[in-house]
């Protein structure tokens, strides 16, 4: 069984910044994809971030690119979400997952396992 614990969340201001972790147990970490989604009230769980096995490659959302960072330490079994310049309309439940095999998607339906998120408000 895979257990995902995300952590970091908090309320910021505009303009500010905020650190996601997501600590992973139940599997060999290394061998697999990690992505991080977001859903808002009233709204669609969207895609932020993925990273592939070896955190070689990433993937953001358009939305995002240029102001969050992800990265992985294998070792920690541990995936870290970097948020700057943070906008109100960031303002969601940030939820991390993984799928079984070493490259990421943008498609939530790819992933098996979650997290049971950590909510960011980002205040004007």
């Amino acid at each position: 069984q895979v257990q995902l614990v995300e952590s970091g969340g908090g309320l910021v201001q505009a303009g500010g910044s905020l650190r996601l972790s997501c600590a992973a147990s139940g599997r060999t970490f290394s061998s697999y994809a990690m992505g991080w989604f977001r859903q808002a009230p009233g709204k669609e769980r969207e895609f932020v971030a993925a990273i592939t096995w070896s955190g070689g490659t990433t993937d953001y959302a358009d939305s995002v690119k240029g102001r969050f960072t992800l990265s992985r330490d294998n070792a920690r079994k541990a995936v870290y979400l970097q948020m700057n310049a943070l906008k109100p309309e960031d303002t969601a439940v940030y939820y991390c997952a993984t799928r079984p095999t070493g490259w990421g998607s943008r498609s939530r339906y790819d992933y098996d396992y979650w997290g049971q998120g950590t909510q960011v408000t980002v205040s004007s």
